[in-house]
């Protein structure tokens, strides 16, 4: 069976004029990731598979799960849990980490401890769910990690509700962004606690240590992180004239370079990316060859219309193929999926593909024609430049 390839007088440029010595972007960042949101193609990505240290941006699987709980019925918005003395002890303002600054025995609602969580990024309030939830956090980081694999996060390994250190506790930069886009697609209701930039409890005012939220305009979550053996990171989103990017971010040595190249890289993610529509237009792309067909050639188009984001420099290089199997082999009905359409973009692993159909429907050979075809490749041979 062969494999076959052929270009196509086919374009996606965008009429943007790049210099042959212009560069995809970097960052000073040792992991990051930008994603489109719409159509969740990577833009970016620096050692963005890579299982790495999330530190406090483990609360968004935290938080995830809890959603996940609310709408199983398991549990309410309005519901009460207690704190216990191991949240006080080991998430309070005694351990010198964030916390929501909670008391033992108090019972905050689920509501106020997901805000704790996401806004203040408190270390107690995530063990009190961990706790009124699974029973220990252990348990809880069992169920957190479960669930983010049946989510198709292959990294994901957690081993508190936290993101305080703990051995083999990771996640990759890709599958972050992939959680955040979860987050904002299949939550949306909760999604505007990771907006507000201020929470108070017990009569104590913190401020949310997103710094997008405070420099950039649609900027509108995640979370951050840091422990001293990962770094300063990230994971954010933002919307611009209708289109949404997500950001992750790890690894900076301060809070100030996180701030710094959180905008400096969500900006780019806006103006150095774009998407473009293709469309399955009126006529075929393309024709392809068909074997044992009253037609020796069919039309292919797309199925259906494709959204590809990329680097605007790539798409003026954009390399688009036809690939198929072939020849296609008859009866061929119009619609049917025959060959995909490959579109090569610098920047990108690999290419992006999309199902082609046949245009027309293509009748088999009857048994002369079939032996008349097969004759027919018998004297013709092999080509000249066979393999």
């Amino acid at each position: 069976m062969n494999f076959t390839r052929f270009a196509l007088p086919f374009t996606l440029a965008t009429g943007m004029a790049f210099t042959a010595s212009a560069q995809l972007i970097d960052t000073q960042a040792e992991y990051a990731v930008i994603m489109d949101y719409e159509t969740q193609d990577i833009l970016f990505s620096k050692k963005g598979e890579e299982p790495m240290i999330p530190a406090s941006m483990t609360k968004i699987m935290t938080a995830h799960v809890v959603y996940d709980a609310i709408e199983n019925g398991e549990i309410s918005l309005d519901d009460t849990l207690p704190v216990s003395e191991r949240a006080w002890r080991e998430g309070g303002w005694a351990t010198g980490g964030s916390t929501m600054g909670l008391n033992i025995d108090e019972t905050p609602t689920v509501e106020n401890l997901l805000r704790g969580v996401i806004i203040l990024s408190g270390n107690d309030a995530c063990i009190v769910l961990a706790e009124g939830l699974s029973g220990t956090e252990t348990a809880f980081a069992g169920r957190m990690t479960d669930l983010a694999q049946d989510m198709g996060l292959e990294s994901a390994s957690f081993k508190n509700a936290s993101g305080l250190y703990a051995e083999d506790h990771v996640i990759s930069a890709a599958d972050l962004a992939r959680l955040a886009r979860m987050e904002i697609d299949k939550f949306p209701q909760y999604y505007n606690f990771y907006s507000e930039k201020e929470m108070t409890w017990n009569g104590i005012t913190q401020g949310n240590r997103n710094p997008l939220l405070y420099s950039m305009e649609g900027a509108d979550g995640l979370k951050t992180g840091h422990l001293e053996v990962s770094g300063y990171g990230l994971t954010a989103s933002a919307v611009r004239d209708g289109k949404r990017r997500i950001l992750v971010i790890n690894g900076l040595d301060s809070s100030q370079a996180r701030a710094d190249e959180a905008e400096r890289l969500m900006r780019l993610a806006f103006t150095a990316f774009d998407t473009k529509t293709v469309e399955p237009g009126a006529e075929p792309l393309a024709n392809v060859p068909v074997w044992n067909g009253e037609a020796r050639e069919v039309g292919v188009k797309l199925e259906a219309p494709i959204r590809v984001a990329a680097h605007k420099r790539a798409f003026d290089d954009a390399v688009t193929e036809i690939v198929y199997d072939g020849p296609i082999a008859a009866p061929i009905t119009a619609g049917d999926v025959v060959a995909s359409l490959s579109i090569t973009l610098e920047g990108k692993d690999e290419p992006i593909l999309a199902p082609l159909v046949a245009t027309d429907n293509v009748g088999k050979l009857g048994f002369m024609g079939r032996a008349i075809e097969g004759l027919s490749l018998k004297l013709s041979g092999p080509s000249a430049d066979a393999s």
